[in-house]
């Protein structure tokens, strides 16, 4: 599940991960910047509505096209099923935009140094990157 930082009329927005399905990839309070409106392809994490609760916004992988929509799917295969395996298909207009990059909050406590912020820019700031392989592997299993 996400929670929204932004309306997504603006084209970047930030967002924040509640749970564990997408993890390793992404983890419970880290925060997301994303691209709405960005062109999606197979293996892009993205921000969507929840087909059956549209007020609830989560985030997953987009793993097949499928007519006017897409599969989704979690990283996590532990974690409780809320994603295409459980909805079925989302269309297309219920996806919102692909997630960039996510970055971890500074502990609270830390000093604000400028060696704290340079050491928590190059540990806790990454890239979400699509996996290209992933509808690959699952149509293999």
């Amino acid at each position: 599940m996400v929670e929204q930082g932004w309306e997504p009329t603006a084209v970047f927005g930030a967002a924040e991960v509640t749970g564990p399905s997408m993890v390793p990839t992404l983890r419970h309070r880290d925060q997301l910047l994303v691209h709405y409106g960005a062109r999606l392809r197979v293996g892009d994490v993205a921000v969507l509505r929840h087909p059956l609760q549209q007020d609830l916004l989560i985030v997953k992988r987009l793993v097949d096209r499928r007519g006017a929509g897409w599969w989704v799917l979690g990283d996590n295969p532990d974690a409780e099923v809320v994603d295409s395996r459980a909805f079925g298909v989302v269309p297309a207009e219920l996806v919102l935009g692909r997630v960039r990059a996510r970055y971890r909050p500074i502990r609270a406590g830390r000093q604000r140094s400028a060696v704290v912020v340079l050491s928590w820019l190059v540990s806790a700031v990454r890239p979400v990157l699509a996996d290209r392989s992933v509808s690959r592997r699952l149509r293999a299993r």
